[in-house]
């Protein structure tokens, strides 16, 4: 029998969920400060490591289906895969915690 390796991915990262609006000027690699509530006045800097595929919605359990033809446009939310730089109050972070993201993006400045 052969063995398998599973291998666990060490980066540290967030998650934001950016209105598809926002995603013009967002690009892979673009420098990130996150300001978590439960450390006010500290911040975590960080950058965009993934861009996902699809909204949030294709990959809900139980996706919208507007074959009504009733149809309202909603502005979808992106996720945004960004890896955390390391720092002391990046161990001290927990799943679910509320946080306040700023993309630094090369061509309008902060996306927020």
């Amino acid at each position: 029998m052969r063995s398998q390796r599973q291998f666990v991915e060490h980066t540290k990262w967030v998650q934001a969920n950016f209105r598809e609006t926002q995603l013009t000027n967002i690009k892979v690699g673009d420098p990130v400060e996150i300001r978590i509530d439960v450390y006010p006045g500290q911040i975590v800097h960080g950058q965009v490591l993934q861009i996902a595929p699809a909204s949030g919605s294709q990959f809900a359990l139980l996706p919208p289906d507007n074959a009504t033809g009733n149809f309202t446009k909603v502005v979808q939310r992106v996720p945004v895969k960004i890896s955390l730089e390391d720092s002391t109050l990046t161990d001290q972070l927990r799943p679910g915690l509320s946080a306040d993201v700023a993309v630094h993006t090369k061509r309008q400045g902060n996306l927020r």
